[in-house]
């Protein structure tokens, strides 16, 4: 009987983010090719601006090699992705405070109504119809917790992280949030 060889499997996100926390840059260098291009798609879904972009992509990958050490993985029910999300989400926030923080609006700003948000817009880009009208109106945070869940496809516990909240609370946010779309889409 003839024994087949196998082509040894690529190391998964997690198992690379473990090497990364050993100091292994030929890892993250793997990790960065892999994880990547997604997380800048994800990020530009939430802000047009490039510079923020690219800025936060290495705020990311910088607290990503610094961090790798602190990352439970699916001992705890999230996966490497998610976590890597979740940094990106922090950082892309703290842009954007940051970027509040500094601009000075000219006079006339007073008089005017407040623009929407990224992460509005990036909901409307995404999301049209009356799907999109009934998310819009959607308390802001029931809409976080769902576009979160739904439209990033993060799990309880990241999104419980992503936002600052426990568990439960993002549970019973997500089933009041469900509620309400299929109030507003009957």
């Amino acid at each position: 009987m003839r024994s087949i060889s196998k082509a040894p499997r690529a190391p998964d996100e997690e198992h690379l983010l473990r090497l990364v926390a050993r100091g292994d840059r030929a890892a993250f260098e793997e990790l960065y090719r892999r994880t990547s291009p997604w997380l800048a798609v994800r990020l530009r879904r939430r802000c047009v601006d490039e510079q923020i972009v690219a800025e936060v992509m290495q705020e990311t990958y910088l607290a990503v090699w610094r961090a790798a050490g602190a990352f439970a993985g699916a001992a705890v029910g999230g996966s490497a992705t998610g976590w890597l999300w979740t940094i990106a989400a922090r950082r892309l926030v703290d842009a954007f405070r940051r970027r509040a923080h500094h601009a000075e609006p000219p006079p006339a700003a007073a008089v005017l109504e407040a623009a929407p948000a990224a992460e509005e817009e990036a909901l409307a880009a995404t999301v049209g119809g009356d799907v999109g009208d009934a998310l819009r109106c959607l308390a802001p945070e029931l809409r976080q917790v769902l576009q979160a869940m739904v439209l990033d496809g993060l799990s309880v516990r990241e999104t419980a992280v992503l936002l600052g909240l426990p568990e439960g609370t993002v549970k019973t946010r997500a089933r009041r949030a469900r509620i309400a779309m299929r109030r507003a889409l009957a």
